[in-house]
């Protein structure tokens, strides 16, 4: 999958600018505590719908658009909003299985800096 230059400085903005999600060295946030289990599930979740997102908006990108409303730099924000939303909505009815196993490895590392 290619990520564009924007997705990926997103994805690397919301890791570096969140201090609930563990630092890589400790298994605890930067406040040097171990998250909950809700606040693991929900950065598992994060996780997923924004790798979601990036697919559909992948998927997105070769529709092309016509007729009266189509095409112009609204609509390539207003897609790119949509397909984060149906990231989130995928991944919030279970999506891919994706959120499960992040959420099994950042308890397991968290367990392990224990």
């Amino acid at each position: 999958m290619d990520i564009s230059a924007a997705a990926f400085d997103q994805a690397r903005f919301a890791m570096t600018s969140t201090s609930n999600l563990p630092t890589a060295n400790t298994g605890k946030t930067s406040a040097g505590t171990t998250l909950k289990p809700a606040q693991v599930k929900k950065a598992a979740e994060d996780f997923e719908a924004f790798f979601i997102a990036q697919f559909v908006e992948t998927m997105m990108n070769g529709i092309k658009t016509d007729g009266p409303f189509g095409g112009g730099n609204a609509e390539g924000i207003y897609r790119s909003m949509m397909a984060q939303e149906y990231g989130k909505s995928i991944a919030a009815s279970g999506g891919l299985g994706i959120a499960d196993s992040v959420q099994k490895a950042m308890i397991q590392m968290q367990e392990n800096a224990q």
